[in-house]
């Protein structure tokens, strides 16, 4: 509601400074006329030129050559005594007066009054009309600032719309609402204000969820190696066997190695949820870093398979980045595969006409369950809820592949695989366009 009330007072202000801009101009114009008696079009100098012509004249002879004249030259002129003319009263008229001329102007008619020497007589002009502004120019005027205020209208709308719905939309976020967006913006004025805004509540909503995340983590993934160890200390502190105690070191150095493991994803994961990093983008022929991977994975006693459906495919990235989200695929594959990878790279075109590099990694295994594919990228997911270390890893390498994937305006995808278990694959624009 405020915002509505200052946009029309915005409003209202211009047009009333145009108001008062048109009343200063007509000011101006009187104080000109004002200034200048030459400006009422040559009616005194016709007064001037008849009082000239009739005093060369007998006077008897005044009163028909005014008639013959005003009947010529269709001009309101006549004479009369000099004291009448002192009668006259002109109440409601502005007067101005040079040597004998007297000019009484009011609204848009003029009378002037010539004295005639010391003949007793006075010649009248008037009243006639007075030139001022025309009409239909102030009409013109009048439409062009209608016409000007409607159009600011029309563009200072959607403003202070967009204005109430970016309010709107900062008030139900600051109550907690995180998914809560700006609508798009009506007006490209506001256009990048909205799209600031939306970027920093994603940017806000990313730091909240990853700050759940690690509370999360904390909470379940330290407390459970922590408790074990805490139960086999207190069994080494009782216990005399030197089996025992040789089996409960063991137990508690591996829940340091996995302590140690954790704290080093979650730093990992932290430096990757910050803010982007400066992508070393250059074109790759990404055969080459695949086969580099494989030449990796040399010691893996199954099998991996290779289908290249490109010609030498080269495509923008950072190879450093999209090695590291290669190999957790791979990895992943080998750990819950069933001996058999299969790595395929493809050329596709998007719906939007964008040629994009598709690189899929599959395994012959379980696979992954439906509901599971829905949050697998999510950080700390995992598939077996029971948190214990012989199941695999804490659930952040794929929320990093998702977020390489991010930054290179791609996509990381899980789906089922035609050897039996679980096809991932890394989506990204084949040329990179620069977003900021």
């Amino acid at each position: 509601m405020k915002l509505h009330r200052s946009f029309f007072s915005l409003y209202f202000l211009v047009i009333t400074t145009f108001i008062i801009f048109s009343w200063l101009l007509d000011e101006v114009w009187s104080s000109y006329l004002e200034q200048d008696i030459e400006s009422y079009t040559g009616y005194k100098t016709m007064l001037l030129a008849v009082g000239d012509f009739i005093e060369q004249r007998p006077q008897e002879e005044w009163q028909e050559i005014i008639k013959t004249t005003s009947t010529r030259y269709q001009l309101p002129l006549s004479l009369m005594p000099a004291n009448e003319f002192e009668k006259l009263e002109h109440a409601e008229h502005q007067h101005l007066q040079k040597d004998n001329i007297h000019v009484y102007y009011y609204d848009d008619e003029v009378t002037i009054h010539h004295v005639l020497g010391d003949s007793g007589m006075v010649l009248n002009l008037g009243p006639a009309k007075m030139p001022t502004r025309p009409r239909v120019e102030a009409l013109i005027r009048v439409v062009i600032l209608a016409t000007f205020g409607i159009l600011l209208f029309i563009w200072l709308r959607p403003v202070s719309r967009d204005l109430d719905q970016l309010k709107k939309a900062a008030a139900d976020f600051g109550q907690g609402n995180f998914k809560r967006r700006a609508p798009n913006a009506k007006s490209a004025m506001m256009a990048g204000m909205v799209r600031s805004f939306n970027m920093m509540a994603e940017r806000i909503k990313r730091l909240i969820e990853a700050h759940k995340e690690l509370s999360n983590a904390v909470s379940h993934e330290l407390r459970t190696p922590l408790a074990r160890s805490k139960f086999a200390l207190q069994m080494l502190a009782t216990t005399k066997d030197e089996e025992k105690k040789a089996k409960y070191i063991n137990q508690i150095n591996g829940d340091i190695v996995e302590l140690e493991e954790l704290i080093n994803e979650m730093l990992i994961y932290a430096a990757f949820d910050s803010d982007k990093p400066d992508l070393n983008i250059i074109s790759y022929q990404i055969s080459d870093l695949i086969n580099h991977q494989i030449a990796n994975h040399s010691q893996f006693d199954g099998d991996i398979e290779f289908i290249n459906n490109t010609n030498n495919l080269t495509v923008d990235c950072d190879n450093h980045f999209i090695d590291r989200a290669l190999n957790n695929f791979i990895n992943n594959a080998i750990k819950y595969g069933g001996g058999k990878v299969r790595i395929t790279l493809s050329e596709n075109e998007n719906n939007k006409g964008q040629n994009e590099c598709v690189i899929s990694i599959e395994d012959n295994g379980d696979g992954v369950s439906d509901d599971f594919k829905k949050i697998i990228f999510d950080a700390f997911s995992r598939g077996d809820q029971s948190r214990n270390r012989e199941t695999g890893g804490f659930g952040l390498g794929l929320a990093i592949v998702a977020r390489i994937m991010e930054w290179h305006q791609g996509t990381a995808k899980v789906s089922d695989s035609s050897l039996g278990g679980a096809t991932f694959t890394l989506i990204w624009p084949i040329k990179q366009v620069s977003v900021h």
